[in-house]
């Protein structure tokens, strides 16, 4: 297929990159650096089965030949307020990328009748009260509060995403995607593994907020690439989490970032999360990925944080 991918220069995009050609697929990179990074993507230049343009997904896109598949992942998605890459000082920029960006994907596959899968996120369960998350759980968000300008983003792209399903036929894919990390993540990401992974390089005690009782999953970023590949390749128009069900408190991540990495500063707590609305539990029900998509995460935390290091090291300069 020949595959356009928005936001191909992030974390999660360049990685798909990577996995769409070695599976021998063309691919067309877009992307406006807002949050991307070059860096991420130079190893492609060169390569004759990848294109590349930068574009504003959520102003046009115009994309010379025939186009397979559509995977949008254009979108701000740290929630750290003090990172100039965080969507809490991009909210506008972070709607536009979930509406009017999936509305531009949506249409361009439309016109082309190519497949089409919206990188959405488990933001949308909000605060769960449901716990694992099931596709079927409709959310306990805040329409109007600090993480808002993401969360009802990406519900509002999958609304869309299934109008365009429903009404005009286009083959759509929906990847609720959970806690990631791997190499190419931003170090002022804002989220707890890059923190954590260079506090602990550092010699620094680790930053925990409240008292570490919240939970998240952390997945591997080779393993959701695989799932995500899964859910293209399949059949199935609903919703599917993908993510690592294995969930642990924040103060288990951080002593087992300190032991992974040999840190002895130990840990320091702070009163609040720095956004305000911090979920307390997060872990994703994986059952329709098992039975449709034949994928669960197969790497766990130990061995993924140690595919990680090298590279927070050479961004860091302790190599």
């Amino acid at each position: 297929m020949r595959i356009l991918i928005t936001g191909a220069a992030g974390f999660l995009g360049s990685h798909l990159c990577d996995r769409l050609l070695a599976e021998g697929h063309a691919v067309v990179g877009m992307d406006n650096f807002i949050t991307g990074n070059p860096d991420n993507i130079a190893h492609l230049a060169g390569n004759e089965r990848f294109a590349f343009y930068r574009n504003d997904v959520s102003n046009f896109i115009l994309v010379p030949g025939k186009i397979d598949a559509v995977l949008h992942f254009a979108s701000p998605a740290s929630p750290n307020p003090a990172s100039p890459f965080g969507y809490p000082n991009l909210p506008i920029q972070t709607m536009k990328a979930g509406a009017l960006g999936t509305h531009n994907c949506l249409g361009l596959c439309r016109a082309h009748a190519a497949r089409f899968l919206l990188a959405s996120t488990s933001e949308i369960y909000g605060d769960p009260q449901e716990h694992p998350q099931k596709e079927t759980y409709w959310g306990h968000t805040d329409p109007v509060g600090p993480r808002s300008m993401y969360d009802e983003a990406k519900r509002f792209a999958e609304a869309l995403t299934m109008a365009y399903h429903n009404y005009h036929n286009v083959d759509t894919r929906i990847a609720r995607i959970f806690n990631t990390y791997g190499p190419r993540m931003h170090l002022d990401d804002g989220r707890v593994v890059p923190n954590f992974i260079q506090q602990a390089l550092r010699g620094e005690p680790l930053t925990v907020y409240g008292d570490g009782s919240q939970t998240r999953s952390f997945c591997y970023v080779d393993d959701m690439v695989d799932g995500i590949y899964r859910l293209l390749i399949s059949d199935e128009h609903r919703p599917v989490n993908i993510g690592n069900p294995f969930e642990m408190t924040m103060l288990e991540f951080a002593e087992s970032i300190n032991r992974i990495i040999g840190n002895k500063a130990g840990i320091v707590f702070k009163q609040k999360d720095r956004l305000g609305d911090d979920p307390q539990r997060r872990q994703p029900d994986i059952t329709r990925a098992r039975n449709i998509l034949g994928w669960e995460a197969k790497i766990n935390l130990e061995e993924g944080v140690c595919r990680t290091i090298p590279y927070f090291k050479e961004k860091l300069g302790l190599v």
